[in-house]
């Protein structure tokens, strides 16, 4: 809101008329008459009282901003407890700092981290008597005014005044008040306030408790609040590890972080580091001699400066933050400005491995791909035929698109050429980044040749995340395949199919013939036929064991099954065993019709080698809060959604994608994983028209997924022997697995799953011999395919 002069002056003559009744004037005047006839020594001594009691009430009234005229200033609350800013730390499980959260990048430093030569170098250059005077250093003030006079232009403030400024923003719009709109009156009105909360500042912190919280808030520029940060972003040391030339450097970028810039400005910089050093000479804190060789060095930095982006895990720490929105809303506290110490269950080593093997997969995948769509755009529609305005329409999603709409609305042809117009870009590639020229459209292009990829794994005993790899690489692609992405799982949901046909009296070695199988339902009242192929699109006549179908991903046997027991069954078994999103009430919901994320799925499998208990994904165990008290513990809790029975059950169809004929989880065979004596399961999945390539992998202590494709699901391979996420997918597990199991250090994940507690009703040892034999031809049941398998 803009205050005229006009109406701060009809404010202030509103104020004079309301003194003016209650006659203050009058006895004001009372107070301040001296009688006649007094001596001269006790009229002087009264003059200065009454000069002492005017200020006093000056200050009063400031301070209590009396009529609003002044604004309001620090309480004696936030005196004691100041609001800072400070940054919040992610740490891995196995204890290491993995990533920040800030507005403002501090952390906090003790007193006794602080060097020495900092502090001398700060008290000589710019507040000498700061040991001696309590807040304000009347001593310095009055010299303003002698170097004013000879046309010289000198700071009064102390350290302590300077803090003020820093932890209250003193001359901010905020506490201006009436007067603090005319010019002149607004600077004696800031500076008032500042020596007043000074003074109280003094009185409740001893020096050392000001020094340090001055050096915590300071901002040094370059992203670097408080002295640890600084120390960090210019010289990647440690603050304490400072040496005297480099503690200058710092000191001299308090006068003006941008003028002094080692990095932007480094003659500047030198030069206001000399005068630090020089300072240091004149105070006798500093010899002559070592000032001179200190000075003739050359600015020697390590900079780096840190961004919410750096560290590591990305999309992990992402999740974290969006994982504890809640909680963070109900406890009213601030994840980038609090410093809390969060404590998560992911292992840094798993997640290196994680990473690790999502590149090495994704880089060979990436190459076949460029191999089968040489010469030739990947979006393609149902019959692999290019989508002429594809790109056209990517194109319109995006946010420059979306500004040259705002700008040239009525000028198409504007927008064409701007998106059209080439310009210097860094772009991803498998080789590094590299610098380039492309236009807006031809960057859409580019990308779009791009497959994507997500991977989970965590305790299923526990729920713990232990690696979250959420794309290919963050910095370009920062959208989360993990959970935000949601895509038809395919074969990948068989798994709740089977779960709810083991609840309901089925059992793995129970008999049904693999032949064309139709399902009519009712959609919005209308009649329709649902009529899936086998992925092969032929039928063997053969009778199976629920197991062998399971593990070679027959469609025929999925649908019979549903059939038996209805697709609602299927959903409400889906979403006990943890699946959250809402899921489409058709029958082609058994082949993973409905989308669904990573994440969920994942941790949707839980209960089938978990005894048949359900739970949450766990990604944060501890929080701390600045001052060290523990203001969040995680407690565990689970949920029994199936039997042991059940959940025995299904862990051996699980492992009978591995031992059953043709099963399509053999791809594990080709990697380093069966000489450690330990039992693995897994189910793959892929979408129509392989658009989307899944695995899900079990052993007994920890539960993983995959999934792989491109952006657009129009993005793909076009045949079965490429893009079957037994081809995509599972080699990111296998290659992660590999490569932890190596690591003695987690020998604990090695074993076999346990025996049941319970006794089991139903045969699970059965083994499916399949000859070779003539298959049924799928034409029976005309063209339908099924919307995924």
């Amino acid at each position: 809101m803009k205050i005229s002069i006009e109406k701060i002056l009809d404010a202030l003559l509103e104020v004079y008329h309301f003194i003016k009744k209650l006659r203050i004037r009058q006895r004001i005047k009372h107070f301040f008459l001296i009688p006649k006839g007094t001596p001269l020594y006790k009229r002087i001594l009264l003059r200065i009282a009454h000069v002492i009691i005017i200020i006093f009430i000056g200050l009063v009234m400031v301070d209590c901003n009396i009529f609003w005229l002044f604004g309001r200033s620090p309480s004696i609350r936030s005196i004691n407890n100041p609001d800072q800013k400070i940054t919040s730390e992610l740490y891995s499980a196995d204890g290491k700092l993995i990533g920040k959260y800030f507005d403002e990048n501090r952390s906090p430093l003790k007193y006794e981290e602080i060097p020495e030569n900092i502090i001398k170098s700060l008290i000589a250059t710019e507040d000498t008597r700061f040991y001696q005077h309590h807040g304000v250093d009347f001593k310095a003030t009055m010299s303003i005014f002698w170097y004013m006079l000879h046309g010289e232009k000198r700071g009064g403030s102390t350290i302590t005044q300077q803090l003020v400024k820093n932890l209250f923003k003193t001359r901010g719009q905020y506490s201006r008040g009436l007067l603090g709109h005319i010019p002149g009156i607004r600077t004696v009105v800031a500076k008032t306030k500042e020596w007043i909360a000074a003074i109280k500042i003094e009185l409740f912190y001893s020096k050392s408790e000001i020094l340090t919280m001055y050096f915590n808030t300071n901002d040094f520029g370059s992203n670097a609040y408080g002295l640890k940060t600084a120390a960090k972003t210019f010289f990647n040391k440690k603050a304490s590890q400072l040496k005297w030339e480099e503690s200058a450097v710092l000191v001299g970028l308090l006068k003006a972080p941008t003028y002094y810039s080692p990095i932007y400005h480094a003659a500047r910089s030198r030069e206001r580091r000399n005068i630090v050093l020089n300072q240091l000479v004149k105070y006798g804190m500093l010899e002559q001699l070592q000032c001179d060789s200190l000075s003739n060095l050359p600015l020697k930095l390590h900079y780096s400066v840190e961004n919410n982006y750096d560290g590591e895990a990305s999309y992990f720490r992402e999740a974290v933050y969006n994982y504890l929105k809640p909680w963070l809303k109900e406890n009213n506290l601030d994840l980038y400005a609090d410093g809390l110490k969060i404590y998560s269950t992911l292992d840094s080593r798993m997640q290196a491995y994680a990473e690790e093997a999502t590149s090495e997969h994704m880089k060979t995948l990436q190459k076949r791909f460029n191999q089968h769509w040489q010469g030739q755009n990947p979006w393609v529609d149902a019959n692999n035929k290019e989508l002429p305005d594809y790109i056209n329409n990517v194109a319109k999603r995006t946010e420059m698109y979306d500004f040259l709409e705002k700008k040239y609305k009525k000028y198409p042809d504007s927008i064409d050429y701007y998106m059209n117009l080439p310009h210097q870009m860094t772009v991803f590639t498998w080789d590094g980044e590299k610098d380039t020229t492309l236009s807006s459209i031809d960057s859409i292009k580019y990308y779009n040749h791009f497959l994507h990829a997500g991977f989970i794994a965590m305790e299923q005993n526990t729920g713990f995340v232990k690696s979250w790899v959420g794309d290919i690489d963050y910095k370009y692609f920062k959208f989360d395949n993990v959970k935000q992405s949601k895509r038809q799982p395919g074969s990948t949901f068989k798994a709740f199919v089977y779960s709810a046909a083991m609840e309901n009296g089925m059992g793995p070695c129970d008999m049904m013939t693999d032949i064309p199988v139709s399902y009519e339902y009712v959609e919005k009242g209308q009649n329709k036929v649902w009529a899936p192929h086998n992925a092969d699109g032929s039928f063997s006549g053969r009778s199976v064991t629920l197991k062998y179908a399971f593990a070679k991903s027959i469609n025929s046997i999925a649908v019979q099954v549903t059939k038996k027991l209805g697709w609602k069954k299927v959903i409400e078994y889906a979403h006990k065993m943890g699946i959250k999103t809402e899921l489409e009430d058709v029958p082609s919901v058994c082949l993973g019709s409905s989308d669904v994320s990573l994440y969920e799925l994942v941790d949707a499998y839980c209960p089938t080698v978990n005894e048949g208990y359900a739970l949450d994904p766990v990604l944060v165990t501890k929080i701390v809060d600045k001052n060290g008290k523990v203001i969040y513990e995680y407690k565990p809790e689970k949920k029994r959604v199936l039997s042991e029975e059940s959940a025995f059950l299904m862990c051996q169809m699980m492992q009978g994608g591995l031992h059953e004929p043709g099963g399509t989880t053999q791809a594990l065979f080709e990697y380093d994983l069966f000489r450690y004596d330990t039992d693995f399961g897994g189910k793959t999945g892929t979408s129509s028209n392989h658009s989307d390539g899944w695995f899900v992998g079990v052993t007994p202590t920890l539960i993983a997924g995959a999934w792989v494709g491109g952006e657009s699901r129009s993005v793909h391979f076009r045949t079965a022997e490429l893009g079957e996420g037994c081809h995509t997918a599972l080699p990111i597990y296998g290659l992660f697995m590999e490569k932890v199991l190596a690591d003695k250090r987690f020998a604990y994940l090695k074993g076999h799953f346990p025996k049941p507690t319970v006794k089991i009703n139903k045969s699970y040892t059965c083994h499916t011999f399949i000859p070779k034999a003539d298959t049924l031809p799928a034409d029976s049941l005309g063209d339908a395919m099924p919307e995924n398998f």
